[in-house]
């Protein structure tokens, strides 16, 4: 609810992905104007299946969103982690977690996602089309200018432009991005599997060598794949094409691995060489600060990027919601509530990462000896002070 304390303070939000999005919500329920810069001409359905653990639908829930994402994604009721042989090595208690937790996690199209967020944004709003060249601060405002010439002032400029951020380069200057050593191929398909009905909701993941599936019900009866493969930084496409190419990769790997891609349209089948970024010692200056993966860029292992978006957007608008706001001291203690726990997530992402692509034979043997002897409940509570946190 907007309390009207802020009516002629305003923020301006680079960036106007889900992180963008969910910081316009909550800094217009703490009662300030709002105004979103894309650089993109329109909003594109694009992109492919994204977790949402129970930490941040109890976010999203305080953004107004919850529920439609409910409605747009699938429950997670089924979680197993097998071979690439489809042994299953462990099978997490979801259920007894989502009771511990307080929430169901879900699993939804990014684009439904960033849908149900754009409903809670009026429309004057967004702007789209604005590339932010610089932006210049004075002690009560601070200036962005745009590749169109344009310009915009506000009270406060939050960069929320991915991993690519324009606003994180103005602030720090160019950073070389840390590539994981592992490209992600993915694609959502229509595809029913009697061992995986849509009623249970959730999927697998199968783990090999260099190698790793993940297979998961995202809601309207459609299928989210992965294959996070091994490979150097930058390489090309095959001939053959992205389809076929990961069809060879996985060959002799248990179904519905192999068959869900086939199910899979070639033109739907994105690649990505997957990055993050070494983490920053301070994410601002000023009245200029950043959020979600412009300031803390993590790999996908631990299904926390968005969730790590929301909970920034809701401590952001906490720290400047009081009416006589001192606004640089706010943007310290907002990094300040957020770097430790944001930070920690970045280094656990990427040494969960760093163990699910092993290629060694007698690595993979005990860790996967390890995932069959730890009792599932011990393994689901290692995650937990990710999962069951509540901003």
């Amino acid at each position: 609810m907007t309390n009207g304390k802020h009516k002629d303070r305003k923020a301006m939000i680079i960036g106007a992905g889900v992180g963008g999005m969910s910081a316009a919500i909550a800094l217009k329920q703490a009662g300030w104007q709002v105004r979103l810069y894309e650089q993109a001409r329109e909003q594109k359905g694009i992109g492919a299946g994204i977790v949402l653990a129970a930490n941040a639908m109890k976010a999203l829930d305080k953004l107004g969103a919850g529920q439609r994402v409910r409605e747009l994604g699938s429950p997670v009721r089924k979680a197993s982690i097998c071979d690439w042989q489809g042994n299953v090595l462990v099978e997490l208690p979801v259920a007894r977690q989502a009771e511990r937790c307080g929430a169901d996690s879900y699993l939804v199209h990014r684009a439904d996602l960033q849908q149900a967020l754009r409903e809670r944004v009026d429309e004057q709003e967004l702007v789209l089309g604005k590339k932010l060249t610089a932006f210049s601060q004075e002690a009560e405002r601070v200036q962005a200018s745009f590749a169109d010439g344009t310009t915009a002032e506000a009270d406060v400029l939050i960069g929320a432009d991915g991993i690519h951020s324009s606003v994180r380069k103005l602030l720090f200057g160019a950073e070389k991005m840390r590539y994981s050593g592992y490209t992600a191929i993915r694609g959502i398909a229509r595809y029913e599997d009697a061992r995986y009905p849509l009623e249970t909701g959730g999927g697998f993941e199968a783990w090999g060598s260099g190698a790793r599936f993940g297979f998961s019900h995202i809601g309207h009866n459609r299928i989210h794949w992965f294959a996070a493969i091994n490979a150097p930084e930058g390489e090309k496409d095959p001939p053959i094409g992205r389809k076929l190419a990961a069809l060879r990769r996985l060959e002799n790997w248990y179904e519905p691995v192999r068959a869900v891609i086939a199910a899979t349209p070639e033109e739907a089948i994105l690649r990505h060489d997957i990055y993050d970024r070494l983490p920053l010692k301070r994410w601002g200056t000023g009245r200029v600060s950043l959020l979600g993966d412009a300031a803390h860029p993590m790999l996908p292992n631990l299904g926390q990027g968005a969730g790590q978006g929301l909970e920034d957007a809701l401590v952001l608008a906490r720290c400047l919601a009081p009416a006589d706001v001192d606004i640089p001291a706010a943007l310290v203690h907002y990094e300040k509530q957020r770097k430790k726990r944001a930070h920690a997530i970045v280094r656990g992402s990427c040494l969960m990462g760093y163990v699910t692509q092993w290629e060694n034979p007698l690595a993979i043997a005990v860790r996967n000896w390890l995932l069959k002897t730890i009792p599932p409940g011990m393994q689901s509570r290692r995650l937990e002070w990710i999962i069951r946190h509540e901003v």
